[in-house]
């Protein structure tokens, strides 16, 4: 029987939800704009949904396609509401997801992630117009429309944890590609961005 080491122990987790909640929870306490508990309890209730769900793909005549997200939420306008309000959290979610834990899977796209932002951001705001609360906090969706940037920057920073990567791959891989990186992004990275001086 193999033993760990004085330096290894194992903690049980009560939940998947529970470990993205403590996971992300720590991460935004290192942000230098952190974001309010309630979206990171929110955010670690979609991971523990999408993580490892089939729901990402259609599935349909025998084949196995991604969804459109962009033509899913043009085509809810045109659903009950009921409907509409299950389509708009689908859409935004996953598009949660996309720009957050699986954001590395959006640099072999046709379409950045800034297009899955956008779209994320317009199903959040239209969710908030049929469904305005969560936890009993009114508006919760425009709230968690504005923090989405900073959101998903903590999820892609959790998700290059699980890969035994560091905190900062993502802003260090962004930065040496030439890719741009916001301020929002260095600080909840941690990283305060200073502003460069011209040498004449």
């Amino acid at each position: 029987m193999h033993s760990l080491g004085p330096d290894k122990k194992i903690i049980q987790k009560a939940s998947l939800q529970g470990f993205f909640f403590e996971s992300l929870n720590n991460l935004n306490k290192k942000s230098l704009c952190p974001v309010p508990e309630s979206a990171i309890y929110y955010s670690s209730d979609v991971l523990d949904k999408f993580v490892l769900s089939k729901d990402f793909f259609d599935f349909s005549e025998g084949r196995v396609r991604e969804k459109i997200l962009g033509l899913k939420l043009l085509e809810a306008t045109q659903l009950s509401r009921e409907d509409q309000r299950r389509v708009y959290k689908e859409v935004a979610d996953m598009s949660l997801i996309v720009c957050g834990y699986f954001y590395e899977s959006t640099q072999n796209k046709m379409v950045d992630s800034q297009y899955y932002g956008q779209i994320g951001k317009m199903a959040y705001s239209q969710l908030n117009n049929l469904s305005p609360s969560y936890l009993d906090i009114p508006s919760f969706y425009t709230m968690f429309a504005t923090c989405f940037e900073s959101m998903t920057t903590l999820m892609t920073m959790l998700a290059s944890l699980n890969r035994g990567q560091s905190e900062g791959h993502l802003i260090f891989k962004k930065v040496m590609s030439g890719e741009h990186v916001s301020e929002k992004e260095f600080l909840v990275s941690g990283v305060m961005p200073q502003p460069t001086k011209k040498v004449s």
